[in-house]
Order: structure tokens, then sequence, then C-alpha cells
């Protein structure tokens, strides 16, 4: 299976702002005081507007959808949560810790990737877990190392071990499990999704190793990426703190392979670690600094892979 693909889900928002409902354990977010949800919106849209188009310039195949002001889905922009798509013509549903965010699963978002030629099969709804309680928010959650069929999770409030361990027997992954924390007033809080500290190429791994406390986890982890022959690039948790870790592989034209981030995450890198990057991608970023502030999530969010087979 190929590690990276050409096209990419993205949902365009009609009224982002800050979702309190996730605030309770995405401790990223913050409230900006002096700007009314309208222009919170509008600086969202102007920054999804220019992330898009860098992406297209370099040959990126972006399908976007506009969300819809009914129901209230403060947190579309970030789709990756709700849906993953799979080689096999296979869409996953998860299930989401916010209940304003569960209203973000919208089945027509699948009729228009049909509409464009990718083959729907077969759909594994985990949804119901959320009656019960029990959370995996898609590719923020698990992150994905499709070509060595291993899936990578943080356990948190929001990635269960079980429904997490249930994914990899459905699509034959073999799990890599561990706990990764960051500082939060001076205490040590699990980080709310893995793709935020982690991020696997083709031929690397971008990963903050400091976030995972315990000794023994972060050797397997380690031991795992580089056992695949990945180059492991480290970064810190203050480059967490810049969104360092929420990046994604994508293949533009002519199969160029670009590595997706944001300016504050680029900014953030040292020039040790931007050369390592770019021994193996280019470095794409966009400025994402309202929906960062406000969102608590950045670029990889953003963007849901879209590996379906085309007709």
């Amino acid at each position: 299976m190929a590690q990276t693909t050409n096209s990419i889900l993205m949902i365009r928002p009609v009224a982002f702002r800050m979702n309190e409902q996730t605030a309770v354990n995405n401790y990223y977010q913050k409230v900006i005081d002096n700007l009314s949800p309208t222009t919170v919106n509008a600086k969202a849209q102007e920054e999804f507007d220019a992330f898009v188009s860098k992406l297209r310039v370099v040959g990126v195949d972006v399908t976007v959808v506009e969300d819809t002001l009914e129901p209230d889905t403060p947190d579309s922009i970030f789709p990756n949560n709700w849906i993953s798509f799979h080689e096999d013509g296979d869409v996953a549903l998860y299930p989401m810790f916010a209940e304003n965010r569960r209203e973000e699963r919208r089945e027509e978002i699948l009729d228009i990737l049909e509409d464009e030629g990718f083959v729907v099969n077969e759909i594994m709804d985990y949804t119901s877990a959320e009656e019960d309680g029990y959370f995996l928010e898609g590719t923020g959650s698990i992150v994905l190392d499709r070509e060595n069929d291993k899936a990578y999770c943080a356990l948190s409030p929001r990635a269960d071990e079980e429904l997490f361990i249930e994914f990899c027997e459905d699509f034959e992954y073999t799990p890599v499990i561990f706990e990764a924390f960051q500082t939060v007033n001076g205490e040590r809080k699990l980080i709310y999704h893995t793709n935020v500290m982690m991020c696997v190429g083709e031929t690397f791994a971008v990963i903050c190793a400091d976030s995972i406390d315990d000794k023994k986890e972060r050797k397997m982890v380690l031991e795992s990426l580089k056992g695949d022959e990945k180059e492991v690039i480290l970064i810190t948790e203050d480059q967490v703190n810049n969104f360092a870790g929420n990046m994604l592989e994508v293949k533009g034209s002519d199969d160029r392979r670009f590595l997706v981030m944001s300016t504050s995450a680029h900014k953030s890198l040292t020039k040790k670690q931007i050369a390592q990057i770019e021994e193996h991608v280019t470095i794409l970023s966009s400025s994402l600094d309202t929906i960062e502030a406000c969102g608590g999530g950045s670029a990889r969010c953003m963007m849901a892979e879209i590996f379906l087979p085309r007709e």
C-alpha cells in the first residue's frame, strides 16, 4: 500500500470558532478575546483558501466541500477526525468525543466523492461506541504507516485502546500503543491526538519522543519506526506547541513529495531539522494562525487523505 496520496478532502468552514466542547482536553486551543466570531471565521476562511491554493499550485488534487450553517459544527475544518479512506474502497467513520463534532459526519460528502469518480465499497462504522462513551478520532488518534501495515496510537480520552485494536483487526494493521504527554500548568497531561506529536512519511518520521514519558514505550515506538528504515527526526515539546508534529506528506504533480505544515510549525524548526526533512521531501507551509489558536489543530488535521480507487 502507498503511504502518500495525491488526493485530499478539505471542508471549508462557514461558522468556525473556538469549540467550547473540545477545549476541555485540547490544551492547544486559545480564546482570541479581541476578535468577533464573524472576524474569526473570515480569517479562518482566508487561511483555508490560501492553503488550498498552495496545495493546488503544486498539483495536489484537493476536493473542497463547503460546510453548512446548520447544524452548528465549529470544527468541521478538521475532517480527518471523523472519516478515513482506504485503498480497497473501504471508508471508516469514527466516534467523536464532542457532541457537536458528531454532526460533522455528512453522508453527502461520500456522494460528492463518488461523483468525482472515487469508488466507495464498504463503510466501517464505529460511531455506536459514542453511546457507551468510547472514542477514536480517526487519523487524529491514529497515525498510519500504510506501507508497513502499522498503526500508532497515543491513548487519551479521545483514543480508546479496545476500539483502536478493533480498528487494527478490521483493517489489518499492527497496533503500536503508547501514552504521550504535554506539560499544562506544570502538570503532565495526556496529549489529545497522536497526530499532534508525530507524523509518518514514506522514508522518515517526525516525532516528539520526549512526550512519551515511559522509557520502555518510547524505545518501542522509536525501534518500530527505525525497524521500518524510517529516518527519525526528533522534535521538542516546544515545537509540538507550535504544531510541528502536525504534518502530512502528500504527492504533488509528477509524484513529487511534499511535507505540508503550518508557517508556525515551519518557523519552529531548526536549520538541522529542515535539512533532515528536505533530504526526503519539499516543505510546503501556509499560515494557519487563527485556525491553530481557536481550533487547536493545524495543517494535518485539515486534510483527510483519499486513498479510494477511482472508477
